[in-house]
């Protein structure tokens, strides 16, 4: 309770100073009669709080888009904003008039946020698909080869929409997989959002089988979010085992948001599995890779960290996880962590990029 009161109160303390600095600059730029002042203040705690007025108000109001351009503006100020008061006090040492430096500056400031949002939403919007190749010298039946497409945390809903849907089918199916795995966050906790943007019938497209475990998004499991997800094609593995016609082994876990008495162990989970055949996990979060290698998997897939976002976030992640991101190998256990298809918050991504990962893995 006291830390929440501690954030409360270190935001509202964030957010008069942005909105000082705001107010200080407009009044460089237009003359400001008394009402305004209670007007702007107004309206500028309003844009602070969308983020958490939108649950309230979201049967009236659509308020997501601004929360979400409000969470990015909030995010680039905080660091903008006292590179632009140290620069303006320094220059109270020249001949230049403060209220020009101060107008100026506003406007360079806003020029480079504009920049960073343009920038982050490329970024966000425009996915790449990374590609690693790995061995796995286990046997398997038929063809000894396998092009395996993953995909993690879309977040489809309001941000991350139809299109957003559309072009990661196009682009799995142009890479022609065996099958794809979803390792988590397939919604953005809304499941009416997403059947409202269409997005079953159109993940039904993927050209191959899919496979998914559940994220923390996607943790309110209930049997209509079941039923969407099969009827977007998917297996849904929760907590359970799939072997494959070839031999190969599909683990699915829970979050690990769940109870330990919820959430299986990972040994009970694979005790009857045979490990003289590939076991590829599913894991949303990157944890435990110890307790993985020590029963048996060759590959663990997962998400979640977003590679922090926006930068310098991924300095956080890099902290948290043993793997935030990219390929890591321990011992016989090959870890792949994907930065993320969507993203959460607000629709950037600065120093990360939304990706498709794409395994060449070979057994022999």
């Amino acid at each position: 309770m006291l830390l929440f009161i501690a954030v409360i109160l270190l935001y509202n303390v964030l957010l008069f100073y942005i909105g000082w600095n705001g107010w200080k600059w407009l009044q460089t730029i237009i003359k400001i009669n008394k009402p305004f002042k209670y007007i702007y203040w107004f309206l500028f705690f309003l844009l602070g709080y969308s983020p958490i007025l939108k649950r309230f108000l979201e049967d009236y109001f659509n308020l997501t888009w601004v929360g979400a351009i409000w969470l990015g503006l909030f995010y680039f100020l905080i660091f903008l904003l006292p590179l632009a008061n140290l620069f303006v006090f320094l220059m109270r040492f020249t001949n230049i008039q403060r209220e020009k430096v101060t107008k100026r500056t506003g406007f360079a400031v806003m020029a480079i946020v504009c920049c960073l949002f343009i920038y982050g939403a490329y970024n966000a919007y425009t996915p790449v698909v990374r590609t690693y190749e790995i061995n796995i010298p286990k046997h398997v039946e038929g063809k000894k080869e396998f092009n395996i497409v993953m995909a993690s945390d879309m977040h489809f809903g309001v941000l991350s929409g139809s299109k957003h849907a559309e072009n990661l089918v196009k682009e799995i199916n142009s890479l022609n997989p065996d099958f794809v795995l979803f390792p988590g966050d397939i919604i953005d906790d809304d499941l009416n959002m997403f059947l409202a943007k269409g997005i079953p019938p159109i993940l039904k497209q993927i050209k191959a089988p899919v496979y998914m475990s559940l994220g923390n998004h996607d943790r309110e499991v209930t049997e209509e979010l079941m039923k969407s997800f099969r009827e977007s094609g998917m297996d849904v593995l929760f907590d359970e085992v799939l072997v494959l016609d070839n031999g190969i082994t599909l683990v699915g876990r829970k979050d690990k948001g769940y109870r330990e008495e919820v959430r299986l162990k990972l040994n009970d989970l694979m005790k009857n599995v045979d490990l003289n055949k590939p076991v590829i996990l599913m894991d949303h979060q990157p944890y435990d890779f110890d307790i993985a290698e020590e029963n048996g998997v060759d590959l663990l897939v997962s998400g979640h960290t977003h590679r922090g976002q926006i930068a310098p976030g991924h300095l956080i992640t890099q902290k948290i996880y043993e793997n935030d991101w990219g390929y890591l190998r321990k011992g016989n256990l090959h870890t792949i962590v994907s930065s993320g298809y969507g993203f959460w918050g607000t629709p950037i991504r600065i120093g990360s990029q939304s990706e498709i990962v794409q395994i060449h893995a070979t057994f022999k």
